[in-house]
């Protein structure tokens, strides 16, 4: 069964949209008004008051201010761990390669060349073992370090190729049986959780699947969310990665204002999310629920929620532009210097860092287009005459 659901609006909103739009030419004196007038100036009445300045909602001055002290850290520690590292980096690849395109989105000015660097340096630690891949082994770190690399590729702008096909097999292969992902590690937050196994895989996949790929890709999205609706998450990252999972699965929209919700509930009265139910507020989990709820669950950032982040993140940003979250993994690397703060916790710090960036400058208006698109990219998995067919019935509606 096809579950997929497109969000342009239910029929009784298209119908009256266009009843309304179609209404004929009415006179009022001498002063002949079109229906098009009036509904543009209904349109403008309730933007002014959508964006009426809520009292708590921070200025974009101050918003702005704290992206720009931070992405000059998050590009250099990028280039600093490369240089130390061949392998791909979660932490300090793909979360900071995600703040920067969102960022670049809101008119900020990113070094193109370091996003492309990092998507790079994916691509070529996936290469080193595209035969893993393609015999769906895979390598360490296993789906979670599979699925954000191609997230990484995806928004540095590279296209698919071999390797990337050979990921995808990986994953259209891997963990068939159980209908979803699970990890392969316990690092947590962000190798913890097979929700965020799940969630990563299903958007490596709506990355860079083919048309050949449908198939497989629609059985596994099925039972995704199959397991994603079912399955109770446990602290901030699965409910998160949950929200992810059933965005890029194409679940209905009342799956996803649920799980929307269930995230909402666990706010703290600082504004904040924790990691865990016992553990305080902190900017990884502020940060990556934030960018959920925007881009995965639709959240407008004005939602008083959202504003409520928006200030915990403010208030506990360093002067450097940072921010300290302790580490809850073991370390097992030998430790170096990232160019990050924090010593032995920069590496967790270099994410939350990240994240908060990432909520932080979705914001603020973008200056070229109304929505940026870190959401389901249909096109790259559609065939030319399918996404000719699917934008002319966009237009339709």
């Amino acid at each position: 069964m096809n579950r997929r659901v497109d969000y342009k609006g239910t029929d009784a909103s298209r119908a009256a949209a266009g009843s309304i739009a179609s209404a004929p030419i009415r006179a009022f004196g001498r002063v002949v008004v079109s229906s098009t007038a009036i509904v543009c100036a209904l349109l403008a009445s309730i933007a002014s008051n959508a964006f009426a300045a809520d009292p708590d909602r921070p200025r974009d001055e101050a918003i702005r201010a704290a992206v720009e002290r931070s992405l000059p850290l998050i590009q250099a520690t990028g280039a600093k761990y490369r240089a130390e590292r061949e392998c791909f980096s979660c932490h300090h690849q793909a979360v900071p390669a995600i703040a920067l395109e969102i960022a670049a989105h809101r008119g900020f000015a990113i070094d193109r060349s370091e996003l492309k660097a990092q998507g790079k340096h994916a691509v070529d630690d996936l290469a080193r073992n595209a035969k893993g891949y393609r015999e769906g082994k895979g390598q360490g770190g296993g789906v979670v370090r599979a699925g954000y690399a191609l997230w990484t590729i995806s928004v540095a702008g590279i296209e698919r190729d071999e390797t990337t096909s050979a990921v995808v097999h990986y994953l259209l292969v891997h963990d068939e049986t159980f209908g979803y992902w699970k990890t392969s590690s316990h690092r947590p937050p962000s190798e913890e959780s097979d929700f965020t196994a799940t969630g990563v895989a299903l958007i490596g996949l709506a990355r860079f699947a083919q048309a050949s790929d449908r198939s497989a890709f629609e059985s596994r999205k099925n039972k995704a969310i199959d397991w994603l609706e079912s399955r109770k998450p446990k602290d901030a990252e699965d409910r998160v990665f949950k929200l992810w999972g059933l965005k890029f699965a194409g679940a209905n929209r009342a799956a996803i204002d649920s799980a929307v919700q269930d995230l909402i509930q666990y706010q703290r009265a600082d504004g904040g999310w924790g990691q865990t139910d016992d553990r305080s507020s902190d900017a990884y989990a502020t940060g990556s629920a934030l960018v959920a709820l925007s881009e995965a669950g639709d959240l407008k950032t004005d939602n008083h929620s959202y504003i409520k982040g928006l200030a915990y993140l403010l208030r506990t940003q360093l002067a450097d532009g940072s921010w300290l979250v302790k580490s809850r993994s073991r370390p097992f690397q030998t430790y170096f210097e990232s160019g990050f703060p924090h010593g032995d916790d920069q590496f967790i710090s270099t994410a939350a860092t990240s994240w908060a960036v990432a909520a932080l400058a979705l914001a603020l208006p973008n200056p070229e287009s109304p929505e940026l698109k870190i959401a389901p990219d249909r096109t790259r998995s559609q065939t030319g005459e399918e996404s000719a067919r699917d934008q002319s019935e966009g237009e339709r509606r």
